[in-house]
């Protein structure tokens, strides 16, 4: 069952690249005290994600930020080199913080989980964004068809 609005984000643990290498992060050091846009994607790299859902987030940074938003951040069942690759390679590295979840704990946890094994690409993530305040959902956006239309940060703008 896919988390829902009122309810509380799963203990899990992420890896973020850093200067010294991966870096662990726990649900508490993400999301603890603060108000996060968290959005979800397949994969990094992948048309989807790279051309349509990171670049509407890149391009209202500063619009999202502006409206209260203490962390902007997108997670993939990728590994955090991959991540850490994407960071750079798309400009969000020091903008958007890139969580990697690369067994797919906070996917399954989550109910946000994706089987791709058909295409070859194992569990993935739903193409999702969230507003999450102290840990808590406050409002969540499940694509349920290809493309960006619900998860974009057009509808993360509407809700703040």
């Amino acid at each position: 069952m896919t988390i829902a609005v009122g309810e509380k984000l799963p203990d899990a643990k992420f890896k973020t690249l850093t200067e010294d290498g991966p870096k662990e992060l726990t649900t508490a050091d993400v999301f603890a005290g603060k108000k996060v846009v968290l959005f979800g994607v397949p994969g990094a790299f992948t048309p989807t994600c790279s051309n349509n859902h990171l670049p509407g987030y890149l391009e209202n940074h500063d619009a999202i930020k502006a409206r209260g938003v203490d962390t902007i951040a997108v997670i993939s069942t990728n590994d955090a080199f991959v991540m850490g690759a994407w960071a750079r390679f798309s400009g969000g590295e020091g903008k958007i913080l890139f969580l990697a979840d690369g067994s797919g704990d906070f996917a399954k946890a989550t109910g946000l989980g994706l089987d791709l094994s058909a295409n070859g690409m194992g569990l993935r993530n739903k193409r999702f964004s969230m507003i999450a305040e102290d840990g808590v959902v406050k409002s969540i956006n499940v694509e349920t068809q290809p493309g960006v239309s619900e998860s974009g940060a057009a509808k993360i703008l509407e809700l703040l």
